[in-house]
């Protein structure tokens, strides 16, 4: 017998019924990553497996909850991201998205979540749209900001007689953002800015890019990228000569992934910041050892941010004795972050998480004594050195 229409909304009704029943039994994690394009390295499946990790260390239940991981390929496309999470958080009883590849997707689900009272968390996107213009009562921004890491590398490489600055930087939000931080970074620093030219994301071919920023004879030659990008580009300038001598190649943005993909011949004597690094201490070993054998290679800086975080929301949830997004977010913020990612981590009104961050020079081959033994610390910059105070956030909540 055919069912009418009368009987396929009711159908359809109760399986939304049924869905939400069984969200309300179950505390799920969502993770939109780029599972097979440019950011697939540093960030896709390695960073779902940082999240189950936290999930598994926590005890897989909190509340009497269990705690589930989803994850979905958004294939860098912000309208593809926008769907799947409002189908997560409809349909599919997520409580909370850890992570969401590139910013221009992830202010956009931001957006959604905070009208549907769900809680996002960012640690691989960068725009710090995050925690200023576009920020919200349920967006945290964890791991970096582009703001940040601008302030950190461009104020060093001025310093070590870098004054003259070209960019290359890809063509959406994080890149023009990136850009924008870094050339007044650079700026106050002594420096100036030359040129610049804008790169299409994924670009298969840099040379037009390279040969542009060669014309202009820089100090610094800046890639203002991320994942497969910053590789591909760094290694076509490194073909054509350049880095060479008193000219520097500076990833203002790099992940030990671009590092290991490129090899130390190309990337020896590179000034970077991070937030992160496996080798630090013997907690941050301990973690990586584990995640390297899931995973074959060490874990990155936003990897090792899923882990943190993921925690943190998990902890928090227990500590507030609810899964409400407030009261959990409100315990988030109140308690501060202590353990292999970070020390004495802290959560503002803004929802900026501040934290030291580390200035470090790739090293030789020489130095290096193995695989993944890429940097070596200069300096750590201080978390009230590396992000800008609260005082000059544009978030909207702190005019209330």
């Amino acid at each position: 017998m055919k069912m009418n229409v009368v009987s396929l909304a009711i159908a359809g009704l109760m399986a939304s019924v049924s869905a939400s029943a069984f969200a309300a039994d179950t505390v799920k994690i969502g993770l939109l990553m780029d599972m097979s394009g440019n950011y697939s390295d540093v960030a896709g499946r390695g960073s779902v497996t940082a999240a189950e990790m936290a999930v598994a260390d926590f005890g897989g239940e909190v509340l009497g909850k269990k705690i589930e991981v989803v994850s979905a390929d958004m294939q860098n496309k912000v309208d593809l991201a926008v769907s799947i999470a409002n189908e997560w958080f409809d349909v599919g009883g997520v409580d909370a998205v850890m992570d969401i590849n590139n910013s221009s997707a992830g202010l956009a689900v931001s957006k959604i979540a905070a009208a549907k009272d769900k809680l996002v968390t960012i640690n691989i996107s960068g725009s710090t749209r995050f925690t200023n213009e576009d920020c919200n009562a349920n967006t945290i921004h964890y791991v970096y900001d582009t703001e940040a890491l601008a302030r950190s590398t461009g104020t060093a490489v001025v310093q070590e007689g870098g004054k003259k600055w070209f960019f290359v930087t890809v063509d959406y939000t994080f890149g023009h953002d990136f850009e924008k931080q870094t050339a007044a970074a650079v700026k106050a620093a002594g420096g100036e800015v030359i040129g610049s030219v804008k790169v299409p994301l994924n670009a298969p071919d840099y040379s037009s890019y390279i040969l542009q920023a060669q014309a202009a004879n820089p100090d610094v030659i800046a890639f203002a990228t991320a994942g497969a990008d910053t590789s591909n580009a760094i290694k076509q300038a490194s073909e054509f000569g350049m880095g060479q001598g008193n000219q520097k190649l500076a990833g203002l943005l790099v992940y030990d992934n671009e590092i290991d993909a490129l090899g130390l011949d190309i990337a020896k004597g590179m000034m970077l910041t991070s937030s992160f690094y496996w080798d630090m201490n013997d907690e941050t070993r301990a973690f990586s050892k584990r995640y390297m054998e899931k995973m074959g290679k060490m874990p990155n800086m936003s990897q090792a941010g899923v882990y943190s975080s993921t925690m943190h929301y998990l902890k928090s949830i227990a500590a507030a004795g609810t899964d409400k997004t407030a009261d959990v977010m409100a315990m988030m913020k109140k308690t501060p972050i202590n353990d292999f990612f970070t020390k004495n981590g802290v959560i503002r009104e803004d929802g900026l998480m501040v934290h030291d961050l580390f200035l470090f020079r790739v090293k030789t081959p020489e130095e290096s004594k193995g695989p993944w033994d890429y940097y070596s610390l200069v300096r750590t910059v201080p978390a009230d050195e590396a992000f800008p105070p609260l005082s000059e956030s544009k978030c909207p909540l702190l005019k209330k």
